[in-house]
């Protein structure tokens, strides 16, 4: 399987649930010492792992060539886990054009890449699933912080796995959504520091008034890419807090 994004966060920890699954994973990120690092944690913890970095995501030429280093590693593809993206925030109407541009790059471009590369191997495979990171953002408006991109992205991101679906399901291919809420990954938790008012701020729209841990997303996506979800596509799964029920 290919994970996107594995350098840390919810994708060096994808990269650990799937290859204690059993899963033969390549990942790849644009920073190689991170990417590296996870590829010695999974193959510590006696799983089997190949890591491909650098690899910038938003060049389509990188992504064939990715998509191909995978499919050489292992003999083949089955599962897609498009995690990786990247998003700035900021509000109307002074957010710029550029960041725009690199938000709806970063968060529809890739999984849209790597998912158009990968298809024709999961059709020779018989099937496969593709699994996109979307985020409660692609289902609701959020205050805090502004993200009037990220919104429009992810809503797109929802709308693109709906489509896979249709269009893979002759094919054996099946393709689902799982739209995070607020995440506390090592990245954010230092990004945000020991800022309670923002924290608060964010993790208020959840009814659970947390933040979520990146296991409690990692784990479904494990089930879903699995047989025993075999009659799930098309679907998108709110792993929230609540956030997107009131």
């Amino acid at each position: 399987m290919l994970i996107t994004g594995t350098g840390g966060g919810m994708g060096r920890v994808a990269s650990l649930v799937f290859a204690r699954e059993g899963a033969k994973v390549v990942g790849c990120d644009i920073q190689t010492d991170a990417n590296n690092e996870t590829v010695e944690m999974v193959r510590r913890a006696g799983g089997e792992m190949t890591g491909i970095a650098p690899i910038d995501l938003t060049d389509p030429e990188q992504v064939k060539q990715l998509v191909e280093g995978t499919v050489a590693a292992y003999g083949g593809l089955d599962v897609v886990y498009n995690n990786a993206a990247m998003q700035r925030f900021g509000p109307m109407p002074d957010f710029s054009i550029e960041d725009w541009r690199t938000t709806v790059t970063g968060e529809l471009d890739i999984p849209f890449f790597v998912s158009k590369f990968a298809w024709p191997h999961l059709v020779q495979r018989g099937g496969g699933v593709i699994i996109n990171v979307g985020s409660v953002a692609g289902m609701i408006a959020g205050e805090t912080p502004p993200m009037v991109a990220h919104c429009a992205a992810k809503a797109g991101v929802i709308g693109l796995t709906r489509q896979l679906a249709l269009e893979g399901a002759k094919h054996g291919i099946r393709a689902v959504t799982i739209s995070s809420g607020p995440v506390l990954t090592p990245a954010s938790d230092r990004d945000l520091g020991d800022n309670q008012a923002a924290r608060d701020a964010i993790t208020s729209k959840t009814l659970l008034k947390r933040f979520g841990q990146p296991e409690e997303i990692v784990e479904l996506a494990a089930f879903l890419a699995s047989d025993r979800a075999a009659y799930i596509t098309g679907a998108n799964y709110a792993v929230d807090g609540g956030a997107s029920a009131w």
